[in-house]
């Protein structure tokens, strides 16, 4: 049932314009938004889903209240999200990768690993076209560069950006005794 709703929603989602649109905006994010709804495991208040999201089955996400899925996102059917998340456009999240111990077997057999869900906190900002692989989360607060490569767990308030992603400061240096 859920897979008929995804796609039913693609087909739907093709044919709607932008938020930011001035005349169909509003119609076009409600009607994204009511598929969330139903498709996603929890969906909070005064979200918003751009259009293009691709969120596979979708079954296991929860997002937050105030939070958005940007502008042709790529996110995993086990996402987690916090409240007052920003998201641009083209962010691409992981939430499993192929299997590759046995040296014996190609790759594209071994089939694929599963992870945690990704789990993102409350009031991050994740810029354009970041990824964030497989079981990462990312503390409250944090921002996240466009572009940056996230491949490990990030802590609250950071600022990380580049590839891979690594710390560049922190939102609350003034408060840090490092």
């Amino acid at each position: 049932m859920v897979m008929k709703l995804f796609v039913l929603y693609r087909l739907v989602d093709f044919f709607l314009f932008r938020s930011a649109h001035p005349i169909f905006g509003a119609l076009s994010r409600t009607i994204r938004v009511g598929f969330a709804r139903i498709i996603f495991k929890s969906v909070g208040k005064s979200v918003n889903v751009e259009s293009g999201v691709d969120f596979k089955n979708g079954s296991q996400i929860v997002m937050g209240s105030n939070s958005g899925l940007g502008f042709r996102c790529v996110v995993p059917y086990n996402l987690v999200l916090g409240d007052n998340v920003m998201m641009g456009p083209e962010v691409v999240i992981f939430g499993s990768n192929h299997n590759m111990e046995r040296l014996d077997v190609p790759m594209r057999l071994q089939g694929y690993k599963n992870y945690p869900p990704v789990t993102i906190g409350n009031d991050v900002w994740i810029g354009q076209r970041a990824i964030i692989l497989p079981g990462v989360n990312i503390g409250d607060g944090s921002v996240v560069a466009a572009g940056a490569v996230v491949t490990k767990n990030v802590p609250s308030f950071a600022v990380v950006g580049g590839n891979p992603a690594r710390v560049i400061k922190y939102r609350n240096e003034s408060d840090r005794n490092d």
